[in-house]
């Protein structure tokens, strides 16, 4: 294959150079040239062949065949004037490897989604989010005056000044989202006919104690209007209805006024959104608005056309994003109760993270998932991460992967699909001292895999560990051999192979524990898709609320329980200042009899 221009350049720019520059030899500078033209190799084998991989193989000067031939010992071997024509032809796929290993979303066709959550632009900015593909988290109002005030509004960000400020409009600095202080308010403008009224009197006496009836002279003095989807008698499906609340205050015998109220709970410190009884939006509307965005991975923005143009009715961003806040405040309890509590009582726990974007700060999102529930947080990938969610005190199987804050733990498992991945990952790796090791761990690996597999359905006579004793042995005798390796790869999957030996082959011992991580790798995959739709998450309410949210749904998942109308019940009584009532119990569960 002819050598393009840039090669030519570079090789008569070399036929220029001195062949004995003053105080080096000729040897000297043939050896400092094979040296250079391995590390080119090494970088380009490496580098080149993840990005791309064989298909480009045919744009470039030496195909991945040639490659695989060329180690330190044919350089050494090469007069110079082959050295610099294999050089130039290295010299011109390296910089064409460099030249596609840098596109990025900003200098040529890939689409922004295929930027890394911890990739940023050249300026150090998080990169503009279409607004088609963006979970917009709006900030969410706090009392039912600004809720209503930006019902009918997209909150965006704004980056101009407020005319009479004196402030150039390119000097302005971006502020938060919403609407600002001062900012004149807007209103509702859709009417809804109302479907229902249901009127509420207070039960006793707020000043005696007297109970209250019904039968008692009583008149309005406010009321409230709700919105919520209900099923029509006998329908699996979901209508719009508008409902009207109107709450009474009656006079006592003993002379006071008491008033009825709406519901609200308790204020926390953690949470600037309300549960209240206020809100436009009832249960099963916010239960299905969840739905939407967590399930359906729909944009704020989405949701509202959705909500438009299939039950007619018109939402602001801010709304529908207060309600998905509330809706997360609103399961705290029973996710830092019921869940986490499952979590660590269970017999076998798995456990794994992936990264997480937080208002463009990169955090991980850690997933803990047994027979019965699922617990989600976001967080650093930090040792306290686990102590918060796992104690002190657990002491059961626990499946992972490599990272050293697992390590502390005693019943520990490594994921075995992880292992096969990197050792066929050396096996067909362009450097040859890496192959010959990659190719016996895969061999070892499966080899004891199919012995696990059998032995689960025919418990063996002899333990599983003496049968192969001997593959055991040679593969720590290499592991032990390459551990010093000088090719980094095999050098590194060495040493964790030795770092965690006995973890590795546990399963040996027990063939009913699992050999793969993959409860905890199919918990996470919904949601790294979400990630690359959404980006991640803009404040730390909206974290906390995309986590307890995750949670909810995926433990009613694992018990077979459909989410959606525990999610509203659950709403329903917390607005109400109600504790949270319990997770079902799983479906074949329930269908059993006392």
């Amino acid at each position: 294959m002819p050598i393009d221009l840039r090669a030519e350049r570079m090789i008569s720019y070399w036929r220029f150079v001195p062949v004995q520059p003053p105080g080096r030899t000729t040897v000297e500078i043939t050896e400092a040239w094979r040296t250079n033209l391995a590390r080119c190799g090494k970088i380009y084998s490496q580098r080149w062949a993840s990005s791309v991989g064989r298909d480009g193989a045919a744009d470039m000067h030496l195909s991945d065949h040639d490659l695989k031939q060329l180690d330190e010992d044919y350089l050494r071997g090469l007069p110079a004037e082959s050295l610099r024509s294999l050089s130039g032809k290295l010299l011109a796929d390296l910089k064409e490897a460099h030249d596609r290993l840098n596109q990025n979303p900003s200098n040529s066709s890939r689409p922004p989604s295929t930027r890394a959550p911890w990739e940023k632009d050249d300026s150090g900015v998080d990169e503009k989010r279409a607004p088609e593909a963006t979970e917009v988290e709006a900030e969410a109002p706090t009392d039912r005056a600004q809720a209503d005030a930006a019902a009918g509004q997209d909150v965006k960000p704004s980056r101009t000044a407020p005319e009479g400020d004196g402030t150039p409009r390119d000097e302005a600095k971006p502020g938060r989202p919403g609407r600002r202080k001062g900012a004149p308010g807007v209103s509702r403008t859709q009417q809804l006919p109302v479907d229902a009224e249901e009127r509420h009197w207070p039960a006793t006496c707020a000043a005696c104690g007297t109970p209250l009836g019904e039968e008692l002279e009583c008149r309005p003095y406010t009321a409230r209007l709700e919105l919520d989807v209900v099923p029509p008698d006998g329908a699996k499906c979901l209508v719009l209805r508008q409902t009207k609340h109107t709450y009474l205050e009656t006079r006592c015998g003993c002379g006071h006024c008491t008033r009825a109220r709406p519901g609200r709970a308790a204020g926390e410190a953690d949470w600037t959104v309300e549960l209240s009884e206020w809100y436009l939006a009832g249960p099963t509307l916010v239960a299905l608005i969840c739905a939407l965005a967590l399930r359906m991975r729909l944009s704020r923005a989405r949701i509202q056309e959705f909500l438009h143009d299939w039950l007619g009715l018109e939402l602001g961003v801010a709304t529908i994003n207060q309600c998905i806040h509330e809706a997360g405040r609103a399961v705290d309890p029973v996710v830092q109760g019921e869940v986490l509590r499952a979590v660590r009582e269970t017999d076998l726990l798995h456990a794994d993270e992936t990264s997480w974007k937080e208002g463009g700060r990169l955090l991980w999102l850690w997933v803990f998932t047994c027979a019965s529930a699922t617990l989600f947080t976001v967080g650093k990938r930090t040792r306290e991460v686990l102590d918060r969610v796992l104690g002190d005190a657990f002491t059961q199987w626990l499946m992972s992967d490599g990272y050293w804050a697992y390590r502390d733990y005693n019943w520990r498992l490594r994921c075995l699909a992880h292992l096969l991945r990197k050792a066929r990952g050396l096996q067909e790796s362009f450097d040859r001292r890496a192959q010959p090791f990659g190719t016996q761990l895969l061999e070892a690996v499966e080899t004891l895999m199919q012995a696990v597999y059998q032995a689960r359905g025919t418990p063996p006579d002899t333990p599983l560990r003496d049968q192969h004793a001997a593959l055991l042995t040679a593969l720590f005798h290499a592991c032990t051999r390459h551990a010093e390796s000088s090719h980094e790869k095999t050098r590194a999957l060495a040493h964790e192979l030795l770092n965690d030996w006995d973890t590795f082959w546990v399963v040996l011992d027990y063939p009913w524990l699992p050999l793969t991580n993959n409860e905890a790798e199919r918990a996470l995959r919904h949601w790294v898709i979400a990630r690359r739709i959404g980006n991640g998450t803009r404040t730390n309410q909206g974290t906390r609320a995309f986590a307890n949210l995750a949670s909810v749904i995926e433990t009613c998942r694992k018990r077979s329980v459909l989410p959606w109308a525990y999610l509203a019940e659950v709403l329903r009584q917390r607005r109400q200042g109600l504790p949270a009532p319990a997770l079902p119990v799983p479906a074949v569960l329930a269908a059993c009899p006392a």
